[in-house]
């Protein structure tokens, strides 16, 4: 696939302008159509060069139009995770203008146990510009606890965070909503777009 004929017999593939209008996507409708000119032995041959499964599937008996369906199917998706792959990110380094780390702090007992349901009890967030790789801006605030409310010893002496820093909190509705104007005032998601990071 790549000459200037198929080029052109490609063009009827190219995406409109929109969504998929970078020029990957209209090397993957050109690089399709190439595909769709091909015989089933041609199709083999090149899942073969790429270590691909040549096998028709598990249909028994199927008729030729069918094998030649599934090898299709199976070399286009190659090509097109490798296209995407090399795609370079939209801003030159990232996906994103912003990530957003968030760090949760939660109410623990010692051990673990299973039965114990988790409450956050601190939401920070620290505003980190991909480009220049520089903290910006931070936002940071406690949560009550709503369902263990007593906080045990050993999360206290785990986070640091004391009882009465969570019973002066705020209830966790509260605090997501500021921090969803906390965003919405740094016009993210809206001029700027970002991605949410946690560890876990």
């Amino acid at each position: 696939c790549g000459n200037k004929d198929q080029e052109a017999d490609g063009k009827d593939l190219a995406p409109s302008p929109g969504a998929f209008s970078d020029p990957v996507y209209k090397e993957i409708a050109i690089t399709n159509g190439c595909i769709n000119r091909m015989s089933r032995d041609e199709l083999r041959n090149k899942l073969a060069e790429f270590r691909l499964d040549t096998r028709q599937g598990h249909v028994t008996k199927p008729l030729v139009s069918g094998v030649k369906d599934v090898l299709k199917k199976r070399l286009k998706n190659y090509y097109k995770k490798q296209k995407l792959m090399q795609k370079e990110p939209p801003n030159g380094g990232s996906y994103y203008d912003y990530i957003c780390v968030v760090d949760f702090e939660a109410t623990c007992e010692e051990g673990n146990p299973p039965e114990f349901v988790h409450e956050i009890i601190e939401f920070p967030v620290v505003l980190l510009n991909t480009r220049t790789l520089e903290i910006e801006d931070a936002f940071q605030q406690y949560v009550k606890p709503e369902i263990n409310p007593k906080l045990s010893a050993f999360c206290i002496g785990l986070t640091g965070i004391t009882q009465d820093v969570v019973d002066k909190a705020d209830a966790f509705p509260q605090v997501l909503q500021n921090v969803v104007e906390w965003m919405r005032q740094r016009e993210l998601g809206t001029k700027y777009s970002y991605s949410m990071l946690t560890d876990g």
